[in-house]
């Protein structure tokens, strides 16, 4: 094994795989291809990617049929939609099954490369080492545990970046912009339908009542505070 990170590639353009192929091996990553569904869900089960770049326009299924089935394995590995779609629509149903980001075509390498950065970022080990308790809610930052009454719940990669974030600054605001560049990356600030997304899926997870939420609330205009006591 290389050491280096694993990037899986699946488009059904020849040349854009050839294109993301050379540049991204230039930079140092190993790149895997794929042209179809099938032959994605089959590469990443057998080589186990770490990013994965993902178009949704495939031959033989709709690309977010593979962002569900990874994450219905519970996989790690981030997810981001490279795609000619823009519709805010097709972001948000992308991001709700639990890709980790979005890029429209076209777009620079030079962005690309960055977006993948910010993946690879997240994937590192936590800084954080204890674990830190909230009433009911419980957080092990080592082992990247959440448990609700002793229930463990399981948050994909960018709800886990998204609520380690907030929980670093307890009972204070954290705005949109903040946690747009702080989760998403610095190309970002202005996607705060990312954010709707994903704190009402957190919620949904870790609040007793989801519509009146303890703990994710909302600063209207501003931001999400975590409110630790």
């Amino acid at each position: 094994m290389s050491g280096r990170a694993r990037v899986l590639v699946v488009d059904d353009e020849p040349q854009m795989l050839r294109t993301l192929r050379l540049n991204l091996t230039r930079h140092g990553l190993d790149v895997e291809g794929a042209a179809t569904a099938g032959e994605a869900l089959a590469t990443f089960g057998q080589w186990h990617p770490d990013v994965v770049l993902l178009d949704l326009g495939l031959p033989d299924a709709d690309g977010v049929e593979i962002v569900r089935q990874i994450r219905e394995q519970g996989s790690a590995t981030r997810i981001v939609v490279l795609s000619a779609r823009g519709a805010d629509r097709d972001k948000i149903d992308a991001l709700d099954l639990g890709a980790d980001d979005y890029v429209t075509k076209p777009f620079s390498m030079d962005e690309l490369l960055a977006r993948i950065r910010v993946a690879l970022r997240h994937l590192g080990p936590p800084s954080a080492s204890n674990v830190q308790q909230f009433a009911d809610l419980s957080i092990d930052f080592a082992h990247r545990q959440v448990k609700v009454e002793e229930r463990e719940v399981k948050l994909s990669p960018t709800e886990w970046e998204l609520l380690k974030v907030l929980v670093a600054e307890p009972n204070r605001v954290v705005t949109h912009k903040s946690l747009l560049r702080q989760v998403w990356g610095p190309a970002y600030g202005e996607e705060e339908h990312y954010l709707h997304v994903y704190v009402a899926n957190l919620r949904k997870k870790i609040e007793a009542d989801p519509r009146n939420p303890r703990h994710l609330l909302t600063v209207p205009g501003v931001g999400y505070r975590f409110q630790a006591e």
